[in-house]
């Protein structure tokens, strides 16, 4: 019986204010030789001189990750981008003026992405190993999203989803070393990625200073998680 009345009463408790839920994303991509995350400035008069995440509304009736997903389409103005959910941040002082729980997503957008011309204003690729001051706790969230990219780099083909269809050997280890924010010995990342099988030649070569060099694509049939495990531990 004592079980039923503690039930009864935690219904009578007196509930506070509702928290606020909303969506964010942070955006990946590949532009001016660097991994650069797509930032917004902050309210001035609560976050002076800081930047966050873009935040979309959470519409009714829709699912969170269509929402992010139709969201970037539009902004970026790119038919497919990788996407996946990162964490949902509900800390009671995440916010000084409001309860704010975010349900934080990441994303990929191919090599040179950029907002939409309207947007630019508001809406700038950031660098994202040496970002500028962040609001709230996207300190924690960039650094938990670059973790979970730079780990699924080991064993996925993740970071294809940066390239553009057809790529050099050498643009695939930049790619690799602008991810992992660290140098990589040419040859033994080229032995390493060809005996992954994740990738296969083309007949296509691209010009340039020195010898052409031959045009690569990743092999959609490769079961990349599998072959690719711990290529770079």
């Amino acid at each position: 019986m004592s079980g039923i009345s503690n039930l009864s009463c935690n219904n009578e408790v007196e509930r506070g204010p509702q928290p606020h839920i909303e969506l964010r994303v942070v955006v990946f991509t590949l532009h001016q030789d660097h991994l650069q995350t797509l930032l917004s400035p902050s309210d001035p008069a609560i976050f002076p001189n800081c930047w966050e995440f873009p935040n979309f509304p959470v519409l009714p009736g829709q699912a969170l990750e269509q929402t992010a997903e139709s969201c970037l389409k539009e902004l970026l103005n790119v038919p497919e981008l990788y996407l996946e959910q990162l964490f949902t941040y509900s800390g009671p002082k995440r916010h000084p003026t409001q309860s704010l729980i975010s349900v934080v997503y990441f994303a990929l957008s191919p090599l040179d992405s950029h907002p939409l011309e309207e947007r630019k204003a508001s809406l700038l690729w950031q660098p994202a190993n040496t970002p500028p001051p962040l609001a709230m706790d996207h300190d924690e969230i960039l650094s938990y999203a670059l973790r979970r990219l730079r780990y699924k780099l080991e064993y996925s083909a993740v970071g294809f989803e940066l390239l553009p269809e057809t790529f050099t050997l050498s643009e695939l280890q930049k790619t690799y070393e602008m991810i992992l924010g660290e140098t990589l010995d040419k040859r033994n990342f080229r032995r390493r990625i060809l005996q992954g099988g994740i990738i296969e030649p083309t007949e296509d070569y691209r010009s340039g200073e020195g010898r052409p060099a031959r045009l690569y694509r990743y092999r959609p049939d490769a079961v990349a998680e599998v072959k690719a495990r711990r290529l770079f531990p």
